[in-house]
């Protein structure tokens, strides 16, 4: 296998000629931006049906994640969450029963949100990775859908990360031992143990040394070619086949995404002889991920992060890969 070394020392400052993203959210797909008020004032908390249990709200899960992040990082001055939203739930009250939808007042509807994402950055932690500025930032998701709101009032599931946010394209970089999607919590109380343990696992210095490592190595065109031909192929092959190669999480709409950044993106495209280091690689795959669902987001941000390495060590080895080898 070619190993094709990067030898640009100018990306490993701040790139003056970066362009801003006309995205300003970390994920996109049907989402819609709303406040922390909001969620507090504006909508109803679902409840367990079989013991009228109330669940954990929204507003809980970030209010308290808030509070933790400000008591574990004292000296620093976190961002107001930034919180999506999706699938709203809407209902009316008892006296609006049998009326026209187009005819209800506001205090007569009743919402609530399936899914919400939100994510808190600490604008005073930042790195500089292969000429891109990155700050801290921790955040978290919560998505009734995965719960059996049906039943009896159980442990409830809940997903923390820590990581970076590109502030060149407002990516999420999110790193295996950044993630958890293993929460589960009978109470708002519990919550603080969850955070702090996943913020004593997180090495934030081996994460920048991970995602530095990136910028060293190339996919040719070929190559590139290659891998998105094999990321289509993957999904559609036996369930064996599948197990004895690296596991994607990827579809094609976020296939199809790469392809046209890896032509068009103004900060992350392939060089003019078609070859793409592996940092650009990963943003331009992180920002396929934008179009993911709120539930599905953070494990495919983590499977890029991954597969990203996975072709690092197979290029850096001598290795030959599936996805990018004949």
């Amino acid at each position: 296998m070619e190993i094709l070394t990067n030898n640009e020392p100018n990306r490993m400052i701040v790139n003056s000629n970066q362009v801003t993203s006309n995205s300003t959210s970390f994920i996109e797909a049907n989402t819609k931006e709303v406040t922390l008020e909001h969620l507090k004032r504006d909508c109803i908390i679902p409840v367990f049906a079989k013991d009228n249990e109330s669940t954990i709200s929204h507003y809980q899960f970030i209010n308290r994640t808030m509070e933790v992040v400000k008591e574990l990082f004292p000296d620093t001055e976190p961002k107001l969450p930034e919180i999506r939203v999706s699938h709203v739930i809407k209902g009316r009250i008892p006296s609006a029963i049998g009326k026209p939808a187009k005819e209800l007042k506001d205090f007569e509807k009743t919402i609530y949100y399936e899914r919400c994402a939100f994510l808190i950055e600490i604008p005073s932690v930042k790195e500089v990775v292969n000429g891109s500025e990155l700050t801290l930032s921790i955040g978290g998701v919560r998505a009734y859908n995965q719960e059996n709101l049906y039943s009896r009032k159980s442990l409830e599931k809940f997903k923390l990360f820590i990581g970076f946010k590109n502030l060149v394209c407002t990516n999420m970089c999110v790193s295996t031992d950044g993630f958890s999607n293993q929460i589960r919590i009978s109470s708002i109380s519990e919550l603080d143990r969850s955070i702090d343990a996943l913020i004593n696992s997180y090495d934030i210095d081996r994460h920048k040394g991970m995602m530095e490592r990136m910028n060293a190595f190339k996919l040719s065109e070929q190559q590139f070619a290659h891998l998105v031909g094999k990321l289509r192929m993957y999904q559609y092959q036996v369930k064996q086949n599948q197990r004895d190669v690296f596991h994607i999480l990827f579809k094609d709409s976020h296939i199809n995404h790469l392809v046209k950044d890896y032509y068009n993106c103004p900060n992350f495209k392939r060089e003019s002889d078609g070859s793409i280091n592996l940092w650009n690689l990963y943003n331009i795959l992180t920002e396929a991920n934008k179009t993911s669902y709120i539930d599905s987001n953070l494990e495919r941000n983590v499977n890029a992060y991954e597969l990203i390495n996975m072709l690092g060590d197979s290029l850096q080895n001598n290795e030959s890969n599936w996805f990018i080898n004949k």
